[in-house]
């Protein structure tokens, strides 16, 4: 059954360790004047599923554990993984400033990838029983319904050398001790693990390939977050902090997610919460399995902020009316394209997604997942650039909007910040600006990284649509083309579609 929002905030009130600008521990993160906003953002989540209109779209009745979280409903079809491309859409724009919702996103992500490769370890080894387990957790999640963050990428130290042959044995998390009950992991920790803070628990995959020597780094489990020898230690949320010295930013107030350093300091994993425990073949497959969903995901939630940023763009086209202007039309259809690109590549991954013979779970296109992907990190700045060069100079030097609370000064900024003759309203034009601003500022860093890293690097992509990319249609139509295979090698392939 889904739970309450309130339940949900009592449940983080947990004794976990979280650090902040140093000192010590944060006694309470949901009372927190700075990271409380990061917990508030993740409450939305069980605020929609509560409301009476929106929660038939948040919640799924499934056969066998009633009604659940849809963002947990396992893709059995193209039309779910649909399904899922709008739902991870629509909470996105629900959400505001293009800021989605991770909490249950992620967690699923990893989820359904831990199905997939624990039942292929199984059934190539013989005499493990992964997959049982993570139908079990799976179980204990959806029953529950808690709040998942995934801890995948180690601090890598010297990046030329494998996990083994690293100095420090700890930049990697790795299994330091075997108990009859379960491991011992330690780790000089994990980053960028969005929203662990706001977390019922950590699901913990592996970040690479993996080779025999570095098989006590081959390991994936579940844990609390507050799991003794774990411990938080957030990045600065300027963003909400700058808040504090007035209402300049208000995206900063309530949508914001907060990534950690987390540390696993000689922690206990129960046999029944380890998936993965020295198996090294099948560390590569256990973490891109979870990529692959994770990256059609990026795509889901980078479609919507498209259409915000889509947005702004065209709605200070009109206010400065410059509409009629060639290179505003040009800006604003690169925006429309770059908003598509994302929108097709998921639709495309979804209708031709491969279906696992294993488990039956569908599984998004790696192909358009990837191609979409990468198109969301290579073309991001280009959309932002569209957007200022639409909305001109004032985007960053438009006074504030507390100055409307003099009337003094109301009484210029109205008149003189008017734009468009006829209908403009003034307040309006001036609040677009100010909003628009935080893409820019307050969140500009956050969002022009994550919108380049997260999910997987550009050069992640590249990687992986070189790799799996099927050549042979390619090959032979140029073959063909010279004169160089005949017709009867072409028709073999006329069906790939």
């Amino acid at each position: 059954m889904v739970r309450s929002p309130e339940d949900y905030v009592n449940s983080l009130r947990d004794g976990r360790v979280v650090y902040y600008r140093g000192g010590k521990p944060v006694d309470d993160v949901t009372r927190h004047e700075v990271l409380r906003v990061a917990i508030n953002h993740a409450l939305e989540l069980y605020k929609w599923q509560a409301d009476p209109e929106l929660r038939r779209y948040l919640t799924y009745d499934d056969t066998q554990y009633g009604t659940i979280s849809r963002f947990y409903k396992v893709p059995r079809s193209p039309s779910d993984l649909i399904e899922r491309f709008r739902l991870i859409y629509n909470t996105t724009l629900l959400g505001r400033g293009g800021m989605f919702n991770i909490m249950k996103t992620i967690g699923s992500d990893a989820l359904f990838g831990l199905m997939i490769a624990s039942k292929q370890l199984d059934r190539a080894r013989g005499g493990t029983n992964y997959y049982d387990r993570v139908m079990r957790y799976y179980e204990h999640v959806v029953k529950d319904d808690i709040t998942i963050a995934v801890a995948q990428t180690d601090v890598k130290g010297d990046r030329m050398l494998r996990p083994y042959q690293q100095e420090d044995p700890d930049l990697y998390v790795h299994i330091v001790g075997r108990e009859p009950d379960g491991i011992i992991v330690r780790g000089g920790a994990k980053v960028h693990t969005t929203q662990s803070i706001a977390a019922n628990e950590l699901i913990v995959l592996p970040y690479r390939n993996m080779v025999k020597e570095d098989a006590d780094y081959a390991v994936a489990f579940a844990t609390p977050v507050n799991a003794k020898g774990i411990v938080l230690i957030p990045r600065p949320l300027r963003e909400v902090e700058i808040n504090m010295l007035g209402d300049e930013f208000p995206m900063g107030k309530t949508n914001v997610e907060v990534e950690t350093l987390t540390i696993f300091d000689n922690v206990k994993v129960p046999n029944d919460r380890v998936f993965l425990a020295g198996e090294y073949e099948f560390a590569a497959p256990y973490g891109l399995t979870f990529a692959l969903y994770h990256r059609f995901t990026a795509i889901s939630y980078r479609a919507a902020l498209a259409d915000i940023i889509l947005g702004y763009a065209k709605l200070f086209a009109e206010y400065n009316d410059v509409e009629t202007a060639s290179h505003i039309r040009r800006d604003i259809v690169d925006i429309i394209t770059y908003k598509e690109y994302l929108v097709s590549s998921a639709i495309a991954s979804a209708e031709k997604c491969i279906k696992d013979p294993n488990t039956g779970i569908c599984i998004p296109n790696p192909i358009y997942t990837n191609v979409g992907k990468l198109t969301a990190n290579a073309k991001y700045l280009d959309a932002i650039k569209d957007m200022i060069d639409v909305a001109g100079g004032l985007l960053a030097d438009i006074p504030s909007t507390s100055e409307l609370s003099n009337p003094t000064e109301e009484k210029y900024m109205v008149k003189y910040l008017a734009g468009k003759r006829g209908g403009t309203d003034s307040r309006v034009r001036i609040r677009l600006f100010q909003v628009a601003r935080e893409f820019l500022s307050a969140l500009g860093a956050l969002l022009s990284v994550g919108m380049i890293h997260a999910e997987g690097s550009i050069e992640a992509s590249v990687i992986e649509l070189y790799r799996s990319y099927n050549y042979d249609i390619s090959k032979m139509a140029a073959l063909y083309n010279a004169d160089l295979a005949k017709i009867d090698d072409v028709k073999k392939l006329l069906e790939w579609w």
